[in-house]
């Protein structure tokens, strides 16, 4: 690896003035890789009058700020074409970019354009000790084993990540990053954006600070229950992992996994789940794990925090008695 200095760029994606929290994660994450490159982290991104000083203090370097009220409402289109002549003029080394609606399109139109590398759906990102390149490791083959890719000859590294596998970083108070705006000219691209709506989706479990998930060694639906239970009692949400949807004994907005939900919540309590490769892929940046399952040889405890071996069903229901009030008994005699 040679010690010239190189540039990492986070894409951060805005909707409604606000950055999303993926941009805040992948920051963190781009933080963590900078020093074994002897890297300078860029956050870019493109809007009208966005306020960047929220991208400071998180171990930026420099903030680009495309700015121009025709990229006021996001468009793939419009702001590859605004971005592009910068990666040509500034070569960055590696590119990160949400998986988002957005991002899964503007990632590829970049890369096709600057005949880049682009992995999708990332869960782990390192350099290389050896070779300085990006090692993006994602789940394959219907996910079941994990490949890491390189891009060997082509450059920029492109890498999208689905929101929820990193966690955000803590803010540095030292570090003042440098804002460059520019004023790209709009291109000839024969599209315009005359109003963008955002579609109101509700509450997701991939915004909880806990949650308490079941997998197929909960054994009934009926069980199911008690994994409801706890959470109201505790105040959690209910996550699950694939097999307990295709059984249908719950709504797949619960799903956490490679198909599903990617979570990073305070805490997380995994009951009957195995710990197979396709749901660590969405548990990846749960800050603590506690792990029950009945089996002591279950991969879910390779990545726990804490483990209890025993039958989860009886667990819960003796964490249920626990917190349950006793009831008022009013001796009358």
């Amino acid at each position: 690896m040679n010690g010239l200095k190189q540039d990492i760029w986070v894409f951060c994606e805005a909707a409604e003035g606000e950055f999303l929290p993926v941009s805040y994660e992948l920051l963190g994450k781009a933080g963590e890789l900078a020093p074994a490159l002897n890297a300078s982290l860029t956050a870019i991104t493109a809007g009208h009058r966005l306020d960047t000083e929220k991208l400071t203090g998180l171990g930026v370097d420099k903030i680009i700020m495309c700015d121009a009220p025709y990229l006021k409402y996001p468009s793939e289109i419009l702001y590859a074409e605004a971005i592009s002549p910068l990666i040509t003029e500034r070569r960055p080394a590696i590119i990160l970019f949400g998986a988002t609606d957005l991002g899964r399109a503007l990632a590829p139109r970049l890369a096709a354009t600057h005949r880049a590398g682009l992995t999708a759906d990332c869960t782990a990102l390192e350099i290389d000790p050896e070779t300085g390149l990006l090692r993006q490791t994602r789940p394959a083959f219907g996910g079941n084993l994990m490949a890491t890719i390189i891009t060997k000859n082509h450059s920029p590294q492109m890498a999208t990540v689905r929101p929820g596998v990193f966690p955000a970083p803590a803010p540095v108070k030292s570090k003042k990053a440098i804002i460059e705006t520019l004023t790209p000219a709009e291109a000839d691209t024969g599209v315009s954006v005359l109003e963008s709506k955002n579609i109101e989706k509700g509450f997701s479990i991939a915004d909880s600070e806990m949650i308490i998930s079941a997998g197929r060694g909960i054994g009934s639906k009926k069980n199911l229950e008690l994994v409801f239970d706890l959470a109201e009692l505790i105040g959690a949400s209910v996550g699950v992992s694939r097999p307990i949807v295709d059984m249908g004994w719950c709504d797949y907005t619960h799903q956490i996994g490679q198909t599903g939900l990617s979570v990073s919540p305070l805490l997380l309590i995994t009951c009957g789940i195995s710990g197979a490769i396709q749901h660590l892929a969405g548990i990846g940046g749960a800050e603590k794990i506690i792990a029950i399952n009945s089996d002591p040889e279950a991969q879910i405890f390779t990545v726990a925090d804490y483990s209890l071996v025993g039958d989860c069903v009886e667990i819960l229901e003796g964490l249920i008695g626990v917190l349950t009030p006793a009831p008022l008994v009013i001796d009358k005699g």
